[in-house]
């Protein structure tokens, strides 16, 4: 289980998860074929997430870009202002986060958006 992200805000270090292939345990845990479904053709669009949005990927594949790093962030890791999912990943979008998607294959996923909490502090 492989997780990659990017940073994706202008002034804080938000963070896009990617967990590649999670297990069928996981997804059943998480409940994810009660979601709701989305889908959209390949195209570039412009997102700001209100609130965090988990999704599971059926078909598609995206690259996310950030809406722009600030010069100083990008010293570092210049290379680091995307992420790219796709079929099979389970993705956590954070609140508060402004990407441009590049669909490049037609998305169809399960998504859930989570209520306004600064954190998550279940056991």
């Amino acid at each position: 289980m492989a997780a990659v992200s990017t940073p994706c805000s202008s002034s804080e270090k938000l963070k896009i998860i990617v967990e590649r292939n999670p297990s069928e345990s996981r997804l059943s845990e998480l409940n994810i074929k009660h979601w709701p479904k989305w889908a959209c053709p390949p195209g570039k669009y412009r997102f700001k997430f209100d609130a965090e949005e988990t999704c599971y990927l059926l078909k598609g594949k995206v690259k996310a870009h950030s809406k722009g790093l600030p010069a100083s962030a990008s010293a570092s890791a210049p290379s680091s202002d995307f992420v790219e999912f796709a079929a099979g990943d389970l993705v956590i979008i954070p609140k508060g986060i402004s990407c441009t998607w590049e669909v490049s294959v037609a998305i169809d996923k399960y998504y859930k958006f989570e209520p306004s909490s600064s954190s998550s502090s279940s056991s």
